[in-house]
Order: structure tokens, then sequence, then C-alpha cells
């Protein structure tokens, strides 16, 4: 445990270290680079500063570290049952970002994005969530600061995980299961499909549409965007400090990934130290996601939207086409057919390895994590579980020891249903075919043949 008075007071910002500048976004239809005023209908000023900042460090709101001394700075354990039952001399650490009031790591962007908002006179705001871990952190964000929140929750999701829905109504949000008949998106898709399970490109078209068409609103994400990730990064400025105080330094730093929020949250501070000297030791980043969404191990790195509707920019990705509608997979937050520029470039240059499990394999893991750690992880968080028990199988077979660090990004309280299907032997191990991959990008291209000409 960190005391108070160590919580970090800046977070960090990734751009000004990356092997190469981010390609810019693009305006599909003036296909021309995206300038930040572009932006200004859908995000407040101060966030549109911290999406391109150049600055390596930014000061985090005295009335933001307010709120995060509800929970933060959060707790790091060895996983000692682990080790023991697996017989591992590898040395396995999690931060754990579970004692959040909603339950996982959303909530340290969350409440910055609400507070800037504020700031600027918003009264409400849309967004998007899959599992409804981002739903709910936005709805006790804009509770605590006074505005009203409209919520997008992936269809399948929405009755997959009613508690999640109890959840941010009981922090006074709406929510709308998507897609729905609230807006243009959301009825066009309903028309051709109307048993359509949803996705989350789908919800964000919802919400971003339902945001440009009222004034005193805008939109708020919950990852992909660099304003977002800096403000995890908090999570990995904590972990540093914990480590050294184990003198300990991790030889692979583990998160899952959908949009990669949580994983660029853990890694992103010891990413800094690998690329500025500061490192003890060789590092390695480790991205685990499910074979249901595997963009980073099977899709094409490319410009894609980052709605289904096409309402957003283009951003340089790996994708699985942003037509991809998901298998109805437990790990809700997961189910996103693109992945964060950032972290898309450092995969793209062998910086960060990728991995990918299907869902029953993963539960295998979350179970023996929750009988030997005593914590229940979301099925989320148990992909990174899953990654850490393979590399400690490995040391144990190699005879090395290895120092371990995964993000567990939240409980799996909310999603005992999930539990409930794996223990009856329910759960169904799906993969996405490639061949879905590259008829999206046949797809796309065709939309666009221009971008043909963009090469990386």
């Amino acid at each position: 445990m960190l005391d108070e008075n160590e919580l970090p007071k800046k977070w960090y910002n990734i751009l000004p270290d990356l092997p190469k500048p981010l390609p810019p976004p693009i305006n599909p239809v003036t296909r021309e680079p995206l300038k930040p005023d572009d932006l200004k209908p859908i995000f407040p000023s101060e966030l549109i500063r911290q999406e391109v900042s150049a600055d390596r460090w930014i000061p985090i709101p005295s009335e933001v570290l307010e709120v995060y001394l509800m929970w933060r700075p959060t707790p790091m354990f060895r996983a000692l049952g682990l080790e023991k039952t697996i017989k591992t001399p590898a040395k396995i650490f999690y931060k754990y970002e579970g004692v959040s009031p909603t339950g996982s790591h959303k909530p340290n962007t969350a409440v910055a994005q609400a507070y800037y908002n504020l700031k600027e006179g918003v009264r409400r705001l849309t967004t998007e969530t899959g599992a409804g871990q981002w739903g709910s952190a936005l709805a006790f964000s804009t509770n605590l600061f006074g505005l009203k929140s409209t919520i997008y929750m992936v269809r399948v999701s929405y009755y997959q995980k009613p508690y999640r829905r109890v959840l941010m109504e009981t922090w006074g949000a709406e929510v709308i299961p998507s897609p729905s008949d609230r807006t243009r998106a959301g009825k066009s898709i309903l028309e051709r499909d109307p048993d359509n399970p949803g996705s989350l490109g789908i919800a964000i078209s919802e919400a971003v549409e339902d945001a440009v068409t009222h004034e005193d609103t805008k939109y708020s994400l919950g990852s992909v965007l660099n304003h977002v990730l800096l403000h995890q990064t908090i999570v990995g400025l904590e972990a540093k400090i914990q480590m050294e105080y184990v003198e300990e330094y991790p030889d692979v730093v583990i998160g899952c990934v959908g949009g990669g929020s949580n994983f660029a949250g853990i890694f992103f501070p010891f990413y800094y130290d690998k690329v500025s000297g500061r490192a003890p030791k060789q590092v390695e980043f480790l991205a685990v996601e499910p074979t249901a969404s595997p963009s980073l191990t099977k899709g094409q790195y490319m410009y894609d939207h980052g709605d289904t509707a096409g309402l957003t920019p283009l951003l340089a990705m790996y994708t699985l086409g942003h037509d991809y509608i998901p298998p109805p997979i437990h790990a809700g937050g997961l189910r996103y057919h693109g992945a964060a520029p950032s972290l898309s470039l450092l995969v793209r240059k062998g910086l960060v390895k990728s991995v990918a499990y299907n869902q029953v394999e993963v539960f295998e893991a979350a179970v023996l994590f929750a009988r030997t750690e005593g914590i229940l992880p979301a099925p989320e968080s148990a992909h990174a579980v899953k990654a850490a028990i393979d590399i400690a199988v490995e040391a144990k077979r190699k005879g090395e020891e290895v120092v371990v660090l995964f993000n567990l990004s939240g409980h799996g309280l909310l999603d005992l249903k999930a539990y409930e299907e794996f223990l009856a032997n329910k759960l169904q191990p799906y993969e996405y075919p490639e061949t879905n991959v590259k008829e999206s990008i046949k797809k796309l291209l065709a939309e666009y043949p221009w971008l043909r000409k963009i090469g990386f």
C-alpha cells in the first residue's frame, strides 16, 4: 500500500516518446488530416489539448486528485497463493484496480473527463459501454460533478449484465440498449437487422450522434484516444513506486486489451523507463486479447473508423473492420474492432507483443486465480491472469525466476452469470475467422479506395 501523499500529481503522456509520430486522424470527407478544432463538437477544449499535447507530463487538477483519494492509491499484491499452487519460481505481482467505487480502472479517466466538461459548461455527457464497466464509471463521475449522462450499452451486454445497468441507473444515468431507435444510426441498423446484438462500434455511433445533435452535450470515450490513455497512467506510475518498495522490477508487464486503456495505464510508465534508459533491466510488454476480438493478432494495421456508422475520423490502428459484429463472449469490454493508435504503433514496431486466448481457457485461469488469491476477476482482467499463469508455468519449466506484473483492472462480482455458465460448461471457445477480417477490409477499401495510397 502507498500513503495518500504518494499519489502521483501528473499523468504521463507517451506521445513525445513514441518511436515515430502517430499518423494523423483523417477527415473521411475532406481526406485531410483532422484539425484540433474539428473535435470541438464532441470534446471540451482541455481534452482536445491533451489529445495532441507534446508535453510529457500533464498536471492532474487538485479537484480530480481529491476524488481519486476515494480509492487511490490502489494496492499491489504478490500472488503468493497462485505461485505456490503452480510451484513456479516466478514472482507474480498484480495491481488491483477493483477497489474503485465502480469496481474497475475506468474512473481514472471518467472523473477527469467529467471534471473538464463541467469546467466548460457542458450539462450532459453521452457514451457507449460494453460490459458496463466504463458506463458505470461515467455515471459515477457525472453524478459527482452534477452532470447528466446518457449511456448506450451494447444490447447483448444490456441483457447479459442487468446489474451493471442498475448500477448506472443508481448513479442517475439513462441507459439505452444499442442499437436503439433513438438515433439515425441505430434505426438504420435495426431496419436491416432487428435482432442485431450490438457492438461497441454501433454504440459509439449512437453516442456521438446524440452528442453532436444537442448543444449542451459532449461525448465521452472510455478508451482508444490519447487523452484517455494518459489518464490511466496513474496506475503504472503508482506501480513503479510500489515495485521500488519491494526492490523488484518486472521482466514482463501484462494487460488485457479491448481499446487499450487499462494495458496502456499499467505499461506506459514502464515503457518510459525503457526508452529513457531508466529501466534497471530489460522489460517486455504483453497485450492480451480474446480470440473472438483479435484486432492485434489478426487485424490489419491501417486507417479505419472508430465506430460502425463512420461518424468518427479515420484512425491508424490495428482493426478487424468497423462493421465487425462480435460473438457474444462475456468479456464485453474487449469486444471492439480496433486498438488505440499509440498501442497499435508500438505493436507495429515490435515494442509490444500480443497474444489471444479463447474465453474457456480464460475462465479456467480466472477460477484458479479466485481459488488461490480470493479475488474474482472480471472476464476482461482474466485475460491478463491467463497470460501471467502461462508465463509462470514456462518459468517453472525453464527454472527461471521471472518477475511478472499485470493489471487486475476490475473485479467480477457483477459478472457471476458468466462464471455460472462456465461452471456449467456452457461457454463456447469463439474464434473470429480471419476470412471475416479480410472481407471487412475489402469493403473498407471499396468505400475509401484512396486508402490504398496511404502506406505505413
